[in-house]
């Protein structure tokens, strides 16, 4: 049982179970490194480990790797009956737990991953070669890397290895791969909204060919049955046996039944309720008859008997009440005209327009309404200022004093402003 956390991560459903106190456990354990390399190793001094542990490990090159513990227990010696390993095939060991060197040594390694990867891409582009680098995988002890590439031929890469030891200071592995190979160590998910099968509990990478969709009466459409691999898609031959079991009993030499009416050519053909459906040129209707019943059919054309009429098993007007009735939606398209919002629009520019106009009109109205309210009380207000000065009127004497006098006043200030000036001015001269 496998879940998406990681790739090819196994549930380990005795884990709540209590032992017997005289067991001891089984010291083979399986560790999973980067991707979905997997290997088994010997806890030879029998250490305590729990899933998802860091471990370092004897690899099969010198120094040491680093991975995490993936299964332990009686499981383990499932995981080695299913890949048809004996427990005395297991060589390699579990040398201790990492300690905070070996953890920063590790980390340090995994972040020079991506940058190491893109150099040698470089690299390779320079020497011509006609191969992708797609993944790096460096050693625990940051002393060896693995470089997996996928090229369509065979790839002299001796010079490759020779520029990169000299770029990295490491030693240096090639690996090819394969397209569905370098999915599964990528990872991502698929047009079905789930991980990858590769990427998470398929390990088997069978061949997939284009009769697999034609027997499930699939579009022939590249880019619908391809996977982010390119291949066509693993998940064609998940149900490829239900249909080949299925289609046993369905003819597959049939295309036309030859009827007095005319000729009714083959237009679909249902698998699993074992039904097929013909129609005559320019009909709209279909004939939906079973497989027994045509076979019968055929076996009169071959013996020169035409049938007078051949009637459809189901009824295509039933069929289209049944639709109508469960489904909530209705086909709409065709009833409104496109024009159906231009009556609206044009109402509702003329409420516009009528209402601009309208509001100028209203503005004078109430200039006009204000300016008949003040006036009568402007006439007062000019009667009475009237009044008032003819009551205090002045004589003329009087009225030409006061006229002089105040500009007098406002010319002696400025005067006497500018006697100041000119008094301050003469000073300065003399």
């Amino acid at each position: 049982m496998t879940s998406g956390c990681n790739k090819l991560d196994v549930y380990d459903w005795l884990s709540d179970m209590d032992m017997p106190s005289n067991y001891k456990p089984f010291n083979i354990v399986e560790v999973r490194f980067k991707g979905s390399r997997k290997d088994f190793f010997i806890n030879v001094d029998n250490l305590y480990l729990e899933m998802g542990e860091m471990v370092i490990v004897e690899p099969s090159t010198g120094g040491y790797d680093v991975g995490h513990i993936s299964l332990t227990g009686e499981l383990v010696r499932l995981q080695l009956k299913k890949n048809n390993v004996t427990p005395e095939m297991v060589t390699k060991k579990i040398y201790r737990k990492p300690n905070e060197v070996d953890v920063e040594k590790y980390n340090a390694a995994k972040d020079l991953e991506w940058e190491t990867m893109h150099k040698a891409r470089k690299l390779a582009l320079d020497l011509g070669l006609s191969m992708k680098i797609s993944d790096v995988d460096y050693q625990g002890d940051k002393t060896k890397a693995t470089f997996y590439y996928t090229a369509e031929g065979r790839v002299d890469f001796r010079e490759l290895i020779k520029k990169m030891a000299e770029a990295f200071r490491i030693r240096i592995e090639m690996r090819q791969i394969g397209m569905r190979q370098e999915a599964s160590r990528l990872g991502g998910i698929g047009s079905c909204g789930r991980e990858l099968c590769c990427s998470t509990w398929l390990t088997d990478f069978k061949t997939v060919s284009t009769s697999a969709a034609r027997y499930q009466n699939l579009s022939l459409n590249t880019l619908k049955l391809a996977g982010q691999c390119g291949k066509l898609k693993c998940c064609l031959n998940y149900e490829l046996d239900s249909y080949m079991d299925a289609l046993k009993d369905i003819p597959n030499n049939i295309d036309r039944i030859e009827t007095q009416k005319g000729v009714a050519y083959l237009q679909k053909t249902d698998i699993f309720k074992k039904m097929m459906w013909f129609s005559f040129p320019g009909a709209e209707n279909w004939i939906a008859m079973p497989v027994q019943q045509v076979k019968e059919l055929v076996e009169m054309n071959k013996q020169g008997i035409k049938p007078e009429a051949i009637s459809s098993v189901i009824d295509t007007e039933e069929i289209r009440e049944e639709k109508i009735v469960n489904y909530d939606y209705e086909n709409v398209v065709g009833q409104d005209s496109l024009t159906r919002l231009d009556d609206r629009n044009k109402r509702k520019k003329k409420r516009k327009t009528k209402s601009n106009n309208a509001k100028p009109e209203n503005k004078n109205s109430q200039k006009n309404d204000k300016a008949e309210q003040n006036s009568p009380k402007q006439v007062v207000a000019k009667q009475q200022s009237n009044t008032d000065n003819a009551n205090t009127a002045p004589t003329g004497k009087e009225n030409k004093e006061g006229q002089n006098n105040r500009p007098k006043k406002r010319f002696n200030r400025h005067r006497n402003k500018n006697k100041g000036n000119n008094n301050n001015t003469a000073s300065k001269t003399e």
